[in-house]
């Protein structure tokens, strides 16, 4: 009862941080110095995956797939030993030897298709300098991100185990910061933003947790 009381006062703490985050990514996208055509083509990922989610079927198998992959992942990263993995059109599973938050949630904040991009990406630089056909991989960069946040929205609307598991407060506000801090981290890969993303996302932290305690003390001062 203790974890899921603090758990849910967690959750509240980093509403601020959410919207710090959000308002970062925006202005990240607009005044960073990705450029244009790089830029356009991020989106055009995106609105293409958008298109082929409206008039084609869902992939919901590769989706699935991707799910019970990211919680092995994170779980060997955890020193978890993945085991009996099983995928089909209603669902999947996979046994692990430990579990934390972390490989629990995941599958909602780590894009596994989008890390599959980013790696073929990097291995390629290893080879070739500058990485050929940049517009192209951030397409796919684009286009599986889509892939990844249409399929949660999707999961997340529907009553999933591993969000109870640790509160739905707590796992909504985390999946949403993480999921911003991860594409960021990928974007940084392919383009020159992480300095000014460092700086704005940290700017933005300041002014909400300031607004926030400004507010609180407000309150506490007219009640008490």
């Amino acid at each position: 009862m203790l974890a899921k009381i603090m758990r849910a006062l967690l959750g509240l703490l980093l509403l601020p941080a959410c919207f710090a985050f959000g308002r970062s990514f925006c202005s990240i996208l607009v005044k960073s110095d990705i450029p244009l055509f790089e830029g356009a083509c991020l989106v055009l990922g995106v609105v293409a995956f958008i298109l082929c989610w409206v008039f084609l079927s869902h992939p919901v198998k590769t989706y699935v797939f991707g799910h019970e992959l990211t919680h092995a992942f994170w779980g060997l990263l955890f020193l978890a030993k993945p085991s009996r993995l099983k995928v089909g059109e209603k669902g999947g599973s996979v046994n692990l030897t430990k579990t934390n938050f972390l490989i629990t949630l995941a599958p909602y904040f780590f894009p596994f298709y989008t890390f599959l991009i980013i790696v073929a990406a990097l291995i390629t630089m290893i080879f070739v300098k500058p990485l050929p056909m940049l517009p192209l991989w951030i397409f796919f960069i684009g286009f599986t991100w889509a892939f990844h946040i249409l399929f949660t929205f999707e999961t997340l609307s529907q009553r999933q185990p591993d969000i109870t598991l640790y509160g739905r407060l707590f796992s909504w506000t985390f999946i949403f910061i993480a999921n911003i801090l991860v594409m960021l981290l990928w974007l940084s890969v392919v383009t020159s933003i992480f300095g000014f993303a460092v700086s704005c996302v940290w700017s933005s932290l300041v002014d909400a947790y300031s607004w926030t305690f400004s507010a609180v003390a407000g309150v506490f001062s007219l009640i008490f």
